[in-house]
């Protein structure tokens, strides 16, 4: 008498590919770690890198156990499995719901958190080119505004600031008037200097003047179906993964105490 094979090595699938793509995120976020300077940023919530690194951390860590559990059909593993991914969904859930309910509290965070990274543009690398990317992509600057780069002491638009940079924005900013010429030709990172002393009708013609939270949660909005379509599909492969440990845990507990009955009737027979 054995556990069902296909939810097993379902099972075992399941966690094994999280597991994998768990040890690309630390090795990406070691990579990504090791290759900036060090002591450059000491919050967690202001390094990318770190944050890949804890939660590929913790993915590899309760996937491997699942995995563990799965192909060996050990109950002990299964069942921590379990409870870990029972308090992930719990947590999803109340996350959903707070968000929901104090959205307005949630954008605030969001505002205090990417302001935050405006102030450490310059001293780590991979925020400097999180926040490029995200400015090139949303086609935005600043967390409001264009002005909100005076956050960060090397772009703060005061006379007594003796930085190069004072009053400009970062190059991601800038309007490309050419996207294949922008590629082929040399970058021109000075193109946002002085932008900050422009009216916004007059700086909207050379940077983008929209900030990148109302960009974002626009994006978030328009694309509302596909958003909650991925959470909603992830969810329920949660909920799946779940319910096929737990269906293991029953068959393997149920096997062990058929084996257990039959030992006591061998002996009186």
């Amino acid at each position: 008498m054995r556990t069902n094979q296909l939810i097993k090595y379902t099972l075992f699938v399941s966690c094994y590919l999280f597991w994998v793509a768990s040890g690309l995120m630390v090795a990406v976020g070691i990579y990504a770690k090791l290759s900036k300077e060090a002591s450059a940023v000491d919050s967690l919530l202001a390094d990318p890198s770190l944050i890949l690194l804890t939660v590929g951390i913790l993915m590899f860590g309760i996937t491997f156990v699942g995995c563990t559990g799965a192909l060996r059909d050990l109950p002990v593993l299964l069942k921590i499995f379990a409870w870990i991914l029972l308090i992930i969904l719990i947590l999803q859930i109340v996350a959903a719901v707070l968000g929901f309910l104090f959205s307005s509290m949630v954008l605030e965070k969001a505002a205090f958190l990417m302001g935050k990274a405006i102030s450490g543009y310059r001293d780590d690398l991979d925020l400097q080119n999180l926040i490029d990317y995200i400015q090139k992509k949303f086609e935005c600057c600043g967390v409001h505004s264009y002005k909100d780069w005076s956050q960060n002491i090397y772009f703060e638009c005061q006379d007594s600031n003796p930085s190069l940079e004072r009053c400009a924005v970062p190059f991601s900013c800038c309007i490309q008037k050419n996207q294949e010429a922008a590629i082929t030709s040399v970058l021109n990172s000075m193109c946002g200097y002085g932008t900050q002393n422009l009216r916004s009708w007059k700086a909207e013609s050379l940077i983008y003047t929209e900030g990148c939270l109302e960009k974002i949660v626009g994006w978030g909005q328009r694309n509302l179906l596909l958003v909650a379509g991925l959470a909603i599909g992830l969810f329920f492969l949660e909920i799946l993964v779940f319910s096929m440990a737990v269906m293991l845990i029953y068959q393997i507990d149920f096997i062990i105490h058929k084996r257990k009955s039959t030992r006591r009737r061998g002996p009186e027979k």
